[in-house]
């Protein structure tokens, strides 16, 4: 082990808690996770087992229900809807995680509140009347001080009963992101006027109540940790202010967090799981690609100065010299959310220093909160057996085939890699000098840094594993048809749609711009608000152009559909931050050497334009592959090839393909 990673696996004792490093899973969501008794389901075990066999030292789970009334039965586990079916499943699993030397805490949550996602709610309660986060049209009532006392006792038996199933502790969900008990403690969200409103202390006061309950249940060295956000970033309900903005906090700010921070550790919390933000400002609990690494480290280092309880601190940690500078100034204990479901092994992979192996995560938010968001239990876009880690092991074939793959982009990676560690014959063809496909240029913004990272891991697994990679190789049927090939795969992306705007200006599309093949000029006009429009948008934006977004559709970004919300909030928030104008269901007219004419909701428009990007999509490239037809080969298509979609899918297509061939 590299001696400047030597501090994450430096041991720790919290109370009488033992810890063998200083690598902690951050929670994550547990839908759809529970079986039909609120017990954590056989992938949900087997995906925890993983992470401990992957060399982390403490495991904190996504969130478990505490009280089954607000959330639709078994959205989430419960503990308490059949404790002595929970114990039943929970103990062994915790058995085989303490057997890799792990710790493991079970989440409990107090609830959403306001911030619950309407399809998984069945009571609509809060703190005090107040409007859904998602759905204006649905107001939750004021909670009764009976409900309030009974959520109090629920966590308290949930704790009881998880103490029972052999996890090592428990952490308390949450004053933290603007869920329940932090619509409690913000002024913003609780008016109540009992005493659980009012000053800092009585809005804190169920808060405090949970751990001295959990604590009288479970004795006082049951470690209790708190997911708790320090500052909320809330410039507006359903407005999160940007890193640097000038805004007023109207929720908690810094002063109010460290003062709230002391009053929870004195109350009992032996541990801070610290971030920052809320609901109305999820792009900060969630950090999309946009932040920069290690966005909470300043957070850290302030609260750390003020209380004794250690801190595990998360945001972007996955450079371990960043982990490693932050522990003892920001931290104790570092949380890695994300980058675990992208690579279970990514503790043992640093103390091994095999960091060029390590999967990276590349923060799209695809496989892990968009599929939460949508009822779905969380996985990874870059790695599709997290979370069915048994139903979906690579395992060897016994038929080894010779597998010809036409395309080297990322599905055509995925599916080689997959093919050989299952013992199949690979070749790979690639008509271009270099392995990618539209990573190439999607990967050329800063903040897109992570997916460079991905295509470095791919071109080294093609590199390792025993895949002929042909570069610059043209394929074609007759070739095709003349091969040894028992399997082809086709794998050839797609291209951009390009329009037909005349020889005026300097058009190009936002492939050729992003890959330094056409230099944009100062003043740019963008056809297309699609996800590639407006990160290219950003990252020009960024460097100091002028940029005018045109989209027919009514929203750019199609509304958030199909984008995680928080990396789609985020975006959105960005582009108004630089300055972009940005034209909703409007279409251009015409293309003149220094102007762009648009027809927008308000009338004809004339912008300035020194260069025009096409960024109107992508249409599959199969004509290889069509005209395979009649063949006697075994042809596949996948990817872009088969449907345009994104990583994740071009990622899973392949994965799912190859496992089964």
């Amino acid at each position: 082990m590299s001696s400047q990673f030597q501090k994450l696996f430096e041991p720790l004792k919290i109370g009488n808690l033992h810890l063998k490093n200083r690598i902690s899973m951050a929670p994550l969501g547990m839908v759809a996770m529970a079986d039909p008794c609120g017990e954590f389901t056989k992938e949900a075990q087997e995906y925890y087992i993983e992470r401990a066999k992957g060399g982390t030292g403490l495991i904190i789970t996504g969130i478990t229900n505490v009280n089954y009334q607000e959330l639709k039965p078994l959205a989430l586990p419960c503990a308490a809807y059949n404790p002595l079916m929970f114990s039943r499943s929970c103990a062994p699993m915790n058995e085989r995680i303490h057997s890799y030397e792990c710790k493991i805490f079970l989440q409990l949550t107090g609830g959403l509140g306001r911030a619950a996602i309407p399809g998984l709610m069945q009571t609509a309660i809060a703190p005090s009347a107040q409007e859904n986060r998602w759905d204006p049209s649905i107001v939750h009532r004021e909670m009764t001080k009976g409900e309030i006392e009974e959520l109090i006792s629920s966590f308290a038996a949930c704790a009881k009963v998880a103490k029972q199933s052999n996890f090592d502790g428990v952490e308390v969900h949450a004053v933290h992101e603007g869920y329940l008990l932090d619509q409690f403690a913000l002024s913003f969200y609780n008016k109540r006027t009992d005493e659980y409103g009012g000053d800092l202390k009585g809005r804190l006061k169920l808060a405090t109540d949970i751990v001295q309950a959990i604590k009288n249940a479970c004795g006082k060295e049951f470690p209790v940790s708190l997911r708790y956000s320090l500052k909320s970033f809330i410039k507006g309900l359903r407005q999160g202010a940007l890193p640097g903005e000038m805004f007023q906090e109207l929720g908690k700010d810094i002063e109010e967090g460290l003062e709230a921070a002391q009053i929870l550790v004195e109350a009992g919390y032996d541990i801070l799981n610290v971030d920052v933000g809320t609901y109305d400002s999820w792009y900060w609990s969630h950090p999309p690609m946009y932040f920069e690494k290690g966005m909470y480290r300043e957070f850290g280092r302030i609260l750390k100065q003020r209380v004794a309880a250690p801190i595990i601190l998360a945001g972007r940690m996955d450079n371990p010299v960043t982990a490693c500078e932050a522990l003892g100034t920001c931290c104790d204990i570092v949380g890695y959310g994300r980058p675990l479901l992208a690579d279970p092994y990514l503790p043992e992979k640093i103390q091994t220093d095999q960091l060029e192996e390590i999967r990276p995560c590349i923060s799209c938010q695809q496989g892990c909160l968009d599929r939460l968001a949508h009822g779905l239990p969380l996985s990874c876009a870059v790695n599709p057996a997290c979370g069915r880690e048994k139903d979906m092991a690579i395992l060897p074939t016994e038929t080894p085939k010779n597998v010809l793959i036409v395309g080297g982009g990322l599905a055509g990676m995925e599916a080689a890699r997959v093919c050989a560690l299952r013992g199949h014959r690979v070749n790979l063809l690639e008509r271009s000098s270099r392995l990618g496909g539209h990573i190439i240029p999607g990967g050329v913004p800063e903040f897109k840094k992570d997916d460079r990272a991905l295509l470095r891991w791919y071109e080294r697994q093609m590199k390792k594993l025993p895949i002929m990679v042909w570069k610059s190789c043209v394929a074609t049927k007759e070739w095709i048809e003349k091969s040894n090939a028992d399997v082809v795969i086709f794998a050839t992306g797609s291209n951009p749609v390009q329009l037909y705007l005349g020889n005026k200006n300097q058009i190009c599309t936002a492939d050729q711009v992003l890959l330094g093949e056409k230099e944009a000029g100062n003043q740019v006009v963008i056809l297309g608000g699609g996800l590639v429009g407006c990160e290219t948008a950003l990252w020009l934006l960024q460097k100091g152009k002028r940029v005018s977004i045109v989209e027919t559709a009514p929203k750019i970004l199609n509304g958030g559909e199909g984008i995680c919300f928080a990396n789609y909030d985020m975006l959105k928030d960005l582009l108004h931050f630089y300055k972009a104008e940005i034209f909703e269901s409007a279409k251009v007219t015409a293309v003149k050497d220094d102007a762009v004419t648009v027809q927008t909701k308000e009338g004809t428009k004339e912008l300035a334009a020194d260069t025009v990007i096409q960024s109107v999509g992508y249409q599959s490239e199969d004509s290889l592959y069509q005209s395979m037809a009649g063949s006697e080969k075994v042809v596949y298509r996948i990817g872009d090839a088969r449907e345009v979609r994104n990583i994740m899918h071009a990622v899973w297509d392949a994965y799912q393909l190859a496992l089964e061939l």
